[in-house]
């Protein structure tokens, strides 16, 4: 080897790269990454070592700035080629209007040669009307744009790429210029369209101003659903159902091959709760509680121990599990992978784009009873060296690769961008592999079949109309996928569902899915037979009996807003087999019963046994029953102390979802009567459940509290309950209380519920009359309320000449206790109100103020040091003495 190369060689390999026959392959990312600059690592060219690709993976970059920036949204159409809605216009209020002066652009960006790399980059669409759009679906020669107030369709008539229509879809949505507004429509197995709005979308309307239909044909009163709604539509899209509710903010939904349907959702930030939810048909997701839309920041009784689960009240009756808890991130797009491109460990997971944690994952799922379970999280491309990552959605192409966009931004969430001039899109395959589309003649039945099986949604889009179209002509294609045992159930269950919709062709494919080994197919018949029959109970009683109990939660949640009696009877036979400690099923057995347990419980009963209340599974079905027959039960589980107290606050959480009544307020009552060793403790919980103004305004109620207050005076427990209920009785202990601890919480807790119930005059009263030092405590215990009458209180006292100047000073301490009281202090000094020994008491009550710019607003009225100049030899003691004196 010459030196020349020698060196050369040497060099390459000590800087993390290697050299083969015609390229360089980087050995090191790290240490490469590493010796760039900051503007070096921003580059482009430099984008793909800032990422790092699972292995058997490679992360490559298919399209980069100029051609496109700040991507919030993206879909691959069945030719490959990436659609990209842009963000530039995001947030002005905020951000900073565009200095461009223009809307947002819709891209297509087109690899031409399939060397994964975007040769071409056209603009579809660029208007006024487009500020940061938040979800594009592209089928064939259409695409829906979604931004709230409006959902688009854009048509393009002449196939030259731009959009010649535009029509409105729906309009009326809230959450204008917000992340939590209308987001990207998803193409389902069963032919229609899946989609969502996060908490600020309120409702839809149609964008011909016609009432919009749920399945029943009625017109759908958005005013019954809470915060972010999952909704489902027809292809014509006029009738809407409303699948599921209460969420915050799920950015995308992902339907796989069995109907099954998946949804992420952001939480409040910081609190680690972020969530993967299976979207149960018809389930309360938990957001804000069912009741009363408090937020889960509200006490609550069974508080659950991790605030993660507590942000979506998972503790509730009625509340659907979540899958699982993915921390605190900024959850985005997302799609199921039913390709077979990438390693196999990746096949028919959850894959979710979250730019707040960097990265895209994946999330294996498994069944867990009437459920799943996540056995993890499998990184699939990190921002492990470039933090600057913003994965913002993720779908798969027609060859079974991914393709990844990226925000690519300094920060993520509070509405905040950074950088307005970068965007990527990235690759993600086998490292070598080319991006090769297959093509298919539509026409063709065998060939449309071959279409339906490819892992992309716009060209299964295709292929399911084309399918349609041919009806009779594409059955022994499809049959023949749909019976074949050796092929992938996903891709059955796919034929199966267009089977469903060709006209008279249906059925002998269904009377056999019934009948199938795989219950997932089995439970895609179900479905399948419901979207057909107005009344497909007769079906779901084939399957009431079923092994699996995935089936048999299918079951339950077929028979919703079903009243007949054969309905009646499978809920009692789901109810016969339900064993207990399952969450999926009992929640699918409630979701079943909806507005039916009046006839429902009574029947339960009647075959439940002599004691219901015994089992597992009675346990969990009285928990849940919403009707005032399961009360006396109820009564029964709360009352039973054999249990410990923290596992019976379920059966008291569950009194909050019956309004007052005469059956609620005698079961708590008694409740509070069964002697026990925590006959304190319950009765105290008991009392909280009961209404409030019976507690206030019955002989009865106010027996029980008074009992109460005694046996709890003194405790954090005595103050909740005079905060809660304000007895003015209470006043002479309260002020009792707060003169001998007003050192404690508990003291000042007395003292502002004191003051509040009392009032300023009844308090300025006692004080006078008081002696110095219990005037002095009676001040402190008001010190930290923060309220307008104790600021003024404590304020008179301070600059009260009569006053002693102990209580003059104690008072002006006291006053800068709270946030309220510290700017008082501060406008006092300034204006030269306090003198000698008060004055220095207001200083020394602001030296540990809640805020910075109170002590730094505090600084020109500390003592200023004194400087002591020693001589040479002077000894340290000395200098000492020196300093103290000056200092007297």
């Amino acid at each position: 080897m010459s030196c020349f190369f020698a060196a050369s060689f040497f060099f390459l390999h000590t800087s993390g790269f290697s050299q083969t026959s015609d390229s360089l392959v980087v050995t090191n990312p790290d240490s490469v990454y590493a010796r760039f600059s900051e503007a070096e690592k921003r580059f482009s060219i430099n984008a793909a070592l800032g990422v790092q690709a699972a292995d058997g993976l490679d992360a490559t970059l298919f399209a980069s700035e100029p051609n496109l920036v700040n991507p919030t949204s993206i879909d691959v159409d069945h030719r490959g080629r990436v659609w990209v809605l842009e963000g530039y216009n995001y947030r002005p209020s905020v951000n900073g209007k565009s200095e461009l002066g223009m809307g947002d652009r819709i891209l297509i960006l087109e690899d031409k040669d399939g060397d994964g790399k975007a040769d071409v980059t056209k603009v579809f669409y660029q208007g006024p009307e487009i500020n940061a759009p938040m979800g594009i679906w592209v089928m064939g020669n259409k695409a829906i744009v979604s931004q709230s107030p409006y959902v688009w369709l854009f048509t393009d008539t002449d196939g030259d790429d731009k959009a010649d229509k535009k029509e409105i879809l729906f309009k009326g949505i809230g959450g204008a210029q917000n992340d939590a507004g209308i987001h990207s429509f998803v193409f389902g197995p069963d032919g229609k369209f899946y989609f969502n709005y996060g908490n600020a979308g309120r409702q839809l309307v149609d964008g011909q101003d016609r009432p919009l239909l749920d399945k029943y044909e009625r017109p759908i009163d958005f005013r019954q659903y809470k915060q972010g709604v999952v909704f489902r539509c027809t292809q014509d899209f006029r009738k809407v159902e409303i699948l599921a509710e209460n969420f915050r903010n799920g950015f995308e939904l992902a339907v796989d091959s069995y109907g099954t349907i998946w949804q992420s959702d952001q939480e409040e930030p910081g609190n680690a709760g972020d969530r993967v939810s299976y979207v149960m048909e018809n389930g309360n997701f938990g957001y804000v509680d069912e009741m009363n839309n408090n937020s889960w920041r509200i006490n609550r009784t069974n508080l659950e121990d991790e605030i993660p689960r507590r942000h979506w009240h998972q503790n509730d009756p009625g509340v659907v599990p979540n899958l699982m808890e993915t921390g605190s991130g900024f959850p985005m797009g997302m799609t199921i992978y039913e390709g077979t491109l990438l390693p196999r460990r990746f096949w028919d997971q959850i894959i979710l784009a979250d730019a707040g944690l960097n990265s895209v994952n994946a999330f294996p799922v498994k069944d867990e009873g009437a459920g799943f379970k996540s056995t993890g999280i499998l990184p699939l491309v990190e921002g492990k060296r470039d933090k600057w990552f913003r994965p913002s959605d993720v779908c798969v192409a027609p060859d079974g690769s991914l393709i990844v966009s990226d925000w690519y931004d300094p920060v993520i969430g509070s509405h905040k961008m950074k950088d307005k001039s970068r965007g990527r899109l990235y690759r993600i395959a086998p490292p070598g592999t080319p991006y090769a589309i297959p093509a298919y003649d539509l026409t063709s039945p065998v060939e449309a079949v071959k279409a339906l099986q490819n892992p992309n949604l716009s060209m299964r889009y295709m292929a399911w109309n084309a399918c349609v179209k041919l009806g009779w002509q594409a059955e022994e294609e499809l049959e023949k996928l749909f019976r074949d045992p050796a092929v992938n159930p996903r891709l059955r269950a796919r034929a199966l569902w267009v089977l469903n919709n060709i006209e008279g062709f249906n059925y002998r494919s269904l009377d056999i899915a019934f009948r199938e080994l795989n219950h997932n197919l089995r439970i895609v018949a179900l479905r399948a037979v419901r979207q057909r029959n107005s009344d497909p109970t007769e079906y779901i009683k084939r399957l009431t009996s079923d092994p699996h109990p995935q089936v048999r939660r299918e079951c339950a949640l077929a028979i919703n807003h079903n009243h007949t009696y054969e309905a009646l009877d499978v809920w009692l036979q789901l109810a016969k087999q339900y064993k207990g400690h399952d969450r999926w099923s009992v929640e699918a057995l409630s979701i079943g019963a909806y507005d039916q347990w009046e006839r429902i419980f009574p029947a339960w009963l009647e075959r439940a046994g002599a004691r219901p209340e015994l089992t597992p599974a009675g346990k969990d079905i009285i928990w849940l029953a919403r009707t005032r027959k399961a009360i006396p039960y109820l009564t029964t589980l709360a009352s039973d102390t054999a249990v410990s107290f923290k596992e019976r606050l379920r059966y008291f959480r569950a009194f909050d979802f019956f309004h007052a009544g005469y059956e609620k307020t005698q079961a708590l009552l008694h409740v509070m009567e069964v002697p026990a060793s925590d006959r304190i403790q319950v009765s105290k919980l008991a009392l909280l459940h009961l209404d409030k103004s019976f507690v206030s305004n019955s002989q009865q109620g106010l027996t029980a509290l008074n009992k109460l207050l005694d046996e709890t005076y003194g405790t954090e427990d005595y103050i909740e309950l005079v905060e809660r209920y304000e007895p003015t009785t209470e006043n002479d202990r309260l002020f009792r209380l707060a003169l001998e601890k007003h050192n404690e919480v508990i003291g000042r807790d007395a003292g502002k519920l004191l003051l509040e119930q009392a009032g300023v005059t009844s308090i300025s009263e006692k004080l006078a009359r008081l002696p110095e030092d219990k005037k002095i405590a009676l001040l402190a215990s008001i010190k930290t309320s923060g309220s307008t009458e104790a600021i003024y209180l404590l304020q008179k006292a301070a600059l009260n000449q009569g006053e002693s100047r102990d209580v003059q000073a104690s008072a002006a301490r006291f006053l800068g206790g709270s946030w309220p009281g510290e700017d008082v202090v501060m406008k006092l000094l300034k204006t030269n109100r306090f003198d000698g020994e008060v004055k220095e008491a207001a200083i020394d009550g602001l030296k540990n103020a809640f805020r910075e710019e109170i002590r730094t607003e505090l600084m020109p009225f500390l003592p200023k040091p004194v400087e002591v100049v020693a001589t040479p030899d002077e000894p340290v003691d000395v200098k000492d003495k020196r300093k103290r004196r000056k200092r007297r």
